[in-house]
């Protein structure tokens, strides 16, 4: 499912994998400045339900310097990175509930073409800037 995101990963120079996946971190990545920020990966695939292809739900997260998420939509074939700041600015906290305290981000809508009446899902307008094609954010 993630094959699209993990190939572009595979460009970051340098890169390392937790031997235990602990505090959600997937990949800690060292920038050309010496520095290194953790990495969250999160992936829809494309089985997933109409309207629904970017939907990350109950994601539990605190503010954390240096701490990114990537959000990758398989069947969108879209990516989005978001700094932890980014992230809590622009999600939805749950209030109550099995999963009260938990953020959700959905970056995509879904429409219907009006002279074929098909359904087209898309990347709502606000989330746009924080797409990539590539991890060039990183260095």
């Amino acid at each position: 499912m993630m094959n699209g995101c993990v190939k572009k990963l595979r460009c970051v120079r340098y890169r390392y994998v937790p031997l235990v996946d602990d505090h959600g971190v997937d990949c800690v990545i060292k920038r050309e400045d010496g520095s290194f920020i953790e990495v969250q990966i999160k992936a829809r695939s494309r089985e997933v339900i109409d309207g629904d292809a970017a939907l990350f739900a109950a994601i539990p997260h605190e503010p954390t310097d240096n701490f990114y998420f990537v959000f990758y939509s398989e069947r969108l074939d879209m990516m989005w990175i978001l700094s932890s700041e980014e992230f809590l600015k622009e999600c939805v906290t749950n209030k109550k509930g099995k999963n009260a305290g938990k953020h959700s981000i959905w970056f995509n809508g879904n429409r219907t073409n009006k002279k074929t009446g098909e359904r087209h899902e898309y990347c709502k307008k606000q989330f746009e800037r924080y797409l990539c094609k590539d991890f060039a954010r990183f260095h």
